[in-house]
């Protein structure tokens, strides 16, 4: 069975509103593009890298609209690898699939577990909304969160109350860049929180 992986960028306070610039869907938010002040040549190559791992993208209808708005055309590593991949879209409604290779998938609890028997290693970017599915239905291998250096104390943010409790694991020492976003790779592990007492 193929792994899924999130991708995600965050502020300290556990922000990921708006994290690229201004969006339709974000309105006024005043801290639009939060990340870009953050990021090097050294965290992009790693991007890079990892985008180059995935054989398919499972994207939110939000993320995939923007995605779609932005990167068919683009000749660069990222925008040739995410062109070739088949792209998922969890959607109950109606989304324009105008990206090549784009498919949509209504009930993500059901069919995201299929996707994992047909790919090796699917990338999630942004799509908030549907992590929670995920995180729900155990069906998330692993989060990179991509930290940056700032907070914010306001937006949409990576675990709203209400997320599905959940144990991880660094999987590798976090791995800082020059410009200050800082990498943390976490696998997820099987069962509840562990709690106990200071006194014990």
């Amino acid at each position: 069975m193929g792994e899924l992986h999130v991708n995600m960028n965050v502020t300290m306070d556990g922000v990921i509103q708006a994290n690229g610039g201004p969006t339709v869907q974000d309105g006024d938010f005043e801290y639009a593009g939060w990340e870009r002040p953050f990021w090097d040549r050294e965290s992009g190559e790693q991007v890079d890298a990892d985008v180059q791992e995935a054989d398919a993208l499972l994207l939110g209808r939000t993320t995939y609209d923007i995605f779609r708005s932005y990167w068919p055309g683009k000749t660069d590593e990222i925008g040739q690898a995410f062109g070739r991949v088949p792209k998922y879209v969890a959607s109950r409604g109606r989304p324009e699939l105008s990206w090549d290779t784009s498919t949509q998938i209504s009930d993500a609890a059901t069919q995201v577990p299929e996707l994992r028997e047909r790919h090796r290693q699917i990338h999630t970017w942004g799509s908030g909304n549907l992590l929670q599915t995920l995180f729900r239905e155990g069906l998330v291998d692993r989060v990179n969160l991509w930290v940056c250096p700032v907070v914010l104390g306001k937006g949409k943010k990576l675990f709203p109350e209400g997320t599905a409790a959940t144990r991880f694991e660094l999987v590798e020492p976090p791995k800082p860049y020059p410009a200050g976003v800082l990498l943390m790779r976490y696998r997820r592990l099987e069962g509840p929180p562990v709690t106990g007492s200071m006194a014990e």
